[in-house]
Parts: C-alpha cells; structure tokens; sequence
C-alpha cells in the first residue's frame, strides 16, 4: 500500500518529542543554547520568522546536518548536542525534520506540536507577524 503525506508524519510524530509553544518558550527562557530551526523554504522563512531562529529547509536538511557533506550548515552541524526546537507552518515537515535529525544521531531534538501556527495563533499571518533580528 503506497503511503500519503499524513503517512510519514503520522509515522515521524510517533516517535519524536513534540512540545507545545508553551514549552517552546519556557525552554528559551530557561535553558542555555537552544537552537531555533525554522524547516520552511527561504521565501517563507523571509516572509517572516521567529527571533533567533536559523533556516534550513526541509529539502536540504541531510545534507546541511552531514558534517561529512561537501557543504554543511556549520552551526546546525555543532549543534548535536544542543536542545533544537524546530517548526515549520503547521508542523508536519518540522516533525518529519525532528525524526531526521533524531536518526542522524543529533541528541535532543523537539517539534513544536502545530507549527508556527499554533504558536502565533489563528489571528497572525507570517507577513508582518515574526520580526526578524537586528
């Protein structure tokens, strides 16, 4: 049987730690070093974003968190041991992206469950909704 989008989250959900927004902030206030990785396309992560956070799509995520690559994203690949919260929109590909790294040996990895979406609240839209660092 052929497996749909919901599929393989389903399936990365299942085994990922999930964190709701509120959470997600209470580990940026509280804890040291959490890294903040938005898994959206460039485009919509220039739309907008969360303060911090660093960009890396999900369509190159391997390949940025493979030290070994010809061409890693170096501070995602120094971060293996630092607690990462990821997200995207809605939460699927960020929890995709948290199986990955998970898999890829990275110690403590968390979705933030609902995405940037949740987050925000249903009243936000990206544009003009997360402001970008200084």
């Amino acid at each position: 049987m052929a497996k749909a989008l919901k599929d393989f989250v389903t399936e990365a959900r299942s085994r990922i730690r999930e964190v709701d927004p509120d959470t997600a902030e209470e580990m940026l206030e509280e804890r040291e070093g959490v890294m903040i990785l938005d898994v959206r396309e460039p485009d919509e992560f220039e739309m907008g974003h969360i303060p911090g956070a660093v960009n890396v799509p999900r369509g190159t995520l391997e390949s940025a968190a493979d030290p070994d690559y010809k061409n890693p994203h170096r501070e995602l690949c120094r971060a293996r041991e630092r607690p990462i919260l990821l997200y995207c929109k809605s939460g699927g590909r960020s929890a995709m992206a948290t199986a990955t790294l998970q898999d890829m040996g990275f110690e403590e990895v968390y979705n933030i469950a609902g995405g940037a979406a949740v987050w925000l609240g249903d009243d936000c839209t990206w544009e003009g909704a997360l402001k970008e660092d200084v």
